[in-house]
């Protein structure tokens, strides 16, 4: 169950979340794959990087817990560090392990495939969310949402009639092909990891805050980085990683900046995405991911001189209207919603039960 938020601060803590999970979305295949370029090899260090940065998390939540203790201060309360309980904690850490799986998969698919590629395959994560929030969360589906995953799945397909010859210089045809079953693997874990943090939080026996997801964020980030830790330690990672800075093409400080950015991005992503779903949906979140999907095309084109087909242009076209599609529903459905409500405000006001 959510703690009850007022309407603006639920709107603000919305438009703060798709501002993150837009950053991380088309930031981190972006700079995951500036380090494969430019001769990065370590798949196991680039998976870990994704979810790394979770001690970020411990400032805002300091900064929550010392605004709390002075409020419980002049009330004479006690004010707890941390509000997750057992049951709740163990979900995350099960979801994290299950995160760090699909970083891996991932990060190998990024090693492997263009940007461009990758984030088509990675587009039919809304496919997957979809089916496993009818199943996980009972998600009710409108014609306005269904025809929204529909748009945006024929967008991706629609990107896909031009990727065959895209296969980078000197890579194998089974590491190309491996790249791409990794890549697939990872966006249906993905689609359903969305659904099971929305399944935690109703399930869930106590209040969910923002504190609160901060905190499954938090905890979730940790088991997927100590998962990709013991990846690192077995394919010893962590005593290639100054040898590998020294021969990296753009130069050794780069190297080592392009890692903290890495791990700072991909941060935001998963923050973004756990705070959709807290103000809305997982469905909203696969929604948001897919729609960043030819922006994530369009920034490729620029920064690595990806081709732009026409292809390219006509997914962009169906994105949006997948986007727009959405977002008119919900506003049609909160609309519905607020003329059935108020007639029945206005009798319970007037004392007529």
């Amino acid at each position: 169950m959510k703690a009850e938020l007022s309407a603006t601060m639920k709107r603000t803590l919305l438009v703060l979340n798709c501002i993150l999970l837009s950053i991380g979305n088309c930031g981190g295949p972006l700079i995951t794959r500036l380090y494969f370029i430019h001769d990065g090899k370590r798949i196991w260090l680039s998976s870990w990087l994704e979810t790394g940065g979770w001690p970020l998390m411990l400032i805002p939540l300091m900064i929550s817990y010392l605004h709390r203790r002075r409020r419980s201060t002049t009330e004479g309360s006690r004010t707890k560090l941390f509000f997750m309980k057992p049951s709740l904690f163990i979900a995350s850490a099960i979801i994290g392990i299950l995160t760090g799986l699909d970083d891996y998969l991932y990060a190998y698919g990024l090693a492997k495939l263009p940007v461009s590629t990758s984030a088509i395959i990675s587009a039919t994560r809304l496919a997957f969310t979809a089916g496993f929030a009818f199943l996980l969360v009972k998600q009710k589906f409108s014609f306005y949402s269904m025809n929204a995953v529909v748009l945006l799945t024929v967008g991706a397909a629609v990107l896909a009639l031009r990727t065959s010859g895209d296969r980078p210089p000197g890579e194998s045809n089974e590491e190309y092909y491996l790249g791409f079953l990794m890549t697939v693997a990872a966006a249906a874990l993905y689609g359903f990891i969305l659904p099971s943090v929305e399944l935690t939080y109703k399930k869930a026996k106590q209040a969910i805050s923002y504190t609160l997801v901060m905190e499954y964020q938090m905890v979730m980030c940790f088991f997927a980085t100590v998962f990709c830790t013991v990846g690192m330690l077995i394919n010893d990672d962590f005593k290639a990683i100054p040898r590998e800075a020294r021969k990296f093409e753009l130069g050794e400080a780069k190297y080592y900046v392009i890692l903290v950015w890495s791990g700072i991005i991909w941060q935001c992503f998963f923050l973004g995405a756990i705070g959709v779903i807290f103000c809305v949906s997982s469905l909203l979140s696969g929604v948001i991911i897919a729609v960043l999907l030819p922006v994530t095309q369009v920034l490729a084109v620029i920064f690595y001189s990806e081709k732009f087909q026409a292809e390219k242009g006509v997914a962009l076209v169906l994105s949006f209207w997948g986007f727009v599609s959405y977002f008119y529903g919900e506003l049609k459905h909160n609309k519905k919603n607020i003329q059935t409500q108020t007639p029945e405000t206005e009798m319970t006001q007037n004392g007529t039960p």
